[in-house]
């Protein structure tokens, strides 16, 4: 049995799976890290000069201070077989399996198939007779095969045509035995948007003469504004806040029966991933480009990580739209999504992201006004860390338990508002139990706004029962004193259609 002795630990993605990798969130923990890796190279050194008994050592005191590393449970089982110590080599490779199962595992959800074929191959090299490691070998070759092609036949996006540019939705015949929603002429109304809804309810499909309508109208709207748009609310005037919906199409209707439809009047900003996760995406995001394009200043939208390719594929979004309208609407979403602002500020006092601050200081409004939006989000820099990034408790700076992004505490959440001279931040991107969580000293809030969260709970289809999942919430400032004031609410029955149905097939190999 041969294993690989350089083989890079990366940072994971947390919240989808449960991480063996997990990297601290302190700056100790770097220290740590590196310590480990030093160890490491220390044993595999003495491994080679077949010094086991030392190489056993040095990997244990590299796993003290990193157990979260297969590598060196893999590396440390390999010198136990060489001293015959073989109930401690098969324990230590346990851990190691186990290891590279669960970061394969993350690297699945986040759409790095290449990555996630290297981990199972080395699963199927500490455990080739399990049969179920592998079927997701065979998946992930199956995936970066398909990834490969992709790559080669794809065109360069300095050349790529708009598949919005293609479409004339006018030229698409309306069948005289559809009974639904219709646009006359060019005008979305209220009365349209709230006969689509109850179609939506009822579980109708919108014509997609008319799905391709909104969303082309939506994409003109959105590429007129800059990337930090700027909100002026009348002293007098209220305007909400909502956080993540996933979907959640009738907790959506929800909160709408709850705090008043989208209006001149009822403003609401919907703070980022609309869609993915829960199996009414296509029905979300028609009733908020619905509405924008009926009133641009009654909705407001910012971009979340959801919206982007990478997620869609995995999540489900991307599968719900190939089911309910069409292999072309996959492509213009993801051009529309491209569009979208990736912040807000709220009367100059209150600035609305989707996921959080920088890994620098010194970032102005003026900064991320001036980013290139238009395009997927990138790995790293200000666009990816908006999207992405989650508050923690300690100060500093510390790894994203994600893998992407980063943490940051509340002195980086201080000075960025003293920087912009704003008062407060509000954030999305993670589930809280009641909805909402104050943190940072009062100066950061994150508001979520999808209750009982890929049905954590189970409530009976168009029924009662008892819901013991997380809650939504959604905040509403009153200018001009622009202080939060925080609605929490429950989950709402919804029609049999589980989360994630149209979900990649590898999260359900791991659900």
């Amino acid at each position: 049995m041969q294993f690989r002795y350089d083989y890079v630990v990366f940072p994971l993605i947390a919240n989808v799976v449960a991480v063996f990798l997990c990297m601290p969130n302190m700056d100790t923990g770097n220290s740590d890290l590196s310590r480990a890796e030093e160890l490491k190279n220390l044993a595999n050194e003495a491994f080679k000069a077949h010094k086991y008994a030392q190489a056993i050592d040095l990997y244990s005191q590299a796993i003290e201070l990193n157990g979260q590393n297969a590598v060196y449970w893999a590396n440390r089982s390999f010198a136990h077989t060489k001293l015959e110590e073989y109930g401690s080599a098969i324990q230590d490779a346990s851990k190691a399996i186990e290891g590279y199962y669960r970061r394969g595992a993350a690297y699945l959800a986040m759409g790095k198939f290449k990555d996630a074929l290297k981990d199972f191959q080395q699963v199927k090299k500490l455990s080739p007779n399990d049969l179920d490691s592998a079927k997701k070998l065979k998946e992930c070759e199956k995936a970066v095969k398909k990834l490969k092609f992709e790559e080669a036949i794809a065109v360069p996006e300095s050349k790529r045509e708009s598949v919005a540019d293609s479409i004339d939705y006018r030229a698409i015949e309306v069948e005289p035995q559809y009974l639904g929603a219709r646009i006359e002429g060019d005008v979305i109304t209220l009365e349209f948007v709230k006969k689509m809804m109850d179609d939506f309810t009822n579980q109708k499909c919108l014509h997609k003469r008319y799905a391709y309508q909104i969303v082309l109208q939506m994409r003109e709207m959105l590429r007129a504004l800059p990337s930090l748009v700027d909100i002026k609310i009348p002293d007098g005037n209220h305007f909400t806040v909502c956080g993540d919906v996933h979907g959640q199409f009738y907790d959506l209707l929800n909160i709408f029966e709850l705090n008043g439809l989208p209006s001149e009047e009822n403003p609401y900003l919907f703070n980022g991933d609309f869609v993915d996760r829960g199996s009414f995406s296509v029905e979300v995001i028609l009733t908020l480009f619905a509405f924008k394009c009926m009133a641009p200043s009654a909705i407001y939208l910012s971009r979340g990580n959801h919206e982007s390719k990478s997620m869609n594929k995995i999540y489900g979004f991307e599968g719900e739209v190939r089911s309910k309208l069409s292999e072309t609407f996959v492509e213009l979403f993801a051009e529309v999504f491209c569009c979208l602002p990736l912040a807000h500020v709220l009367n100059e006092k209150v600035f609305v992201v989707h996921g959080g601050l920088f890994s620098v200081d010194g970032v102005k409004l003026s900064d991320i006004k001036a980013i290139d939006r238009f395009c997927e989000p990138p790995e790293e820099g200000l666009m990816c860390e908006i999207l992405w990034s989650d508050p923690q408790p300690l100060p500093g700076r510390g790894p994203s338990k994600r893998g992407v992004g980063l943490s940051f505490g509340g002195d980086v959440t201080k000075r960025f508002l003293q920087d912009n001279n704003l008062d407060l931040v509000v954030r999305s991107h993670e589930v809280k139990d009641e909805g909402y969580e104050i943190e940072h000293d009062g100066k950061l809030i994150t508001v979520f706004s999808a209750p009982n969260y890929c049905d954590q709970a189970h409530i009976e289809t168009y029924g009662y029962g008892e819901n013991m999942g997380n809650k939504g919430a959604f905040i509403r400032f009153e200018a001009p004193d622009m202080k939060p004031n925080i609605v929490t609410f429950a989950a709402v029955p919804h029609p049999d259609v589980k989360p994630m149905a149209y979900a990649n097939n590898f999260l359900r190999m791991f659900s």
